[in-house]
């Protein structure tokens, strides 16, 4: 959570920037996720390469499943949120327009990347150097 706090609300604090450039934030969930899921590759294997919904279910509504799942939503949202910030910063993008998709990503991700991309393509149409996008 604290990655996505300064994303969203100190995006030009000197330490965001340092913080969000390194990929510290998304190594840890990864390792962890790595470290939990390693164990059950000899489980996994069949349940994944014959997929049923009903089965699958059943797998993630165990703990040890949902800690596996939710590390990595953590881990994947993160990364995703990470290219989200750095990008509107290599794009100038202001940060009032894209904290709301970094919520949106932190909350509910694939719509919040979408949203995103929609900022960006409708931001493209706009003269170089408008004041309403710039950072």
């Amino acid at each position: 959570m604290p990655f996505w706090l300064l994303m969203i609300f100190a995006p030009k604090w000197r330490y965001t920037q340092r913080l969000m450039g390194s990929m510290l934030g998304i190594i840890l969930p990864a390792l962890m996720y790595s470290v939990l899921i390693f164990p059950q590759l000899g489980g996994l294997g069949p349940l994944l390469a014959n997929s049923q919904f009903p089965k699958l279910a059943m797998a993630l509504g165990r703990p040890e499943g949902t800690a596996v799942a939710w590390l990595h939503f953590l881990a994947f949202d993160l990364f995703v949120g990470r290219w989200i910030y750095l990008d509107s910063r290599e794009q100038r993008i202001s940060p009032w327009w894209v904290s709301p998709t970094l919520f949106m990503t932190l909350m509910i991700g694939p719509f919040g990347l979408l949203s995103y991309l929609l900022l960006c393509k409708f931001l493209a149409k706009q003269p170089d150097g408008s004041a309403s996008v710039a950072a």
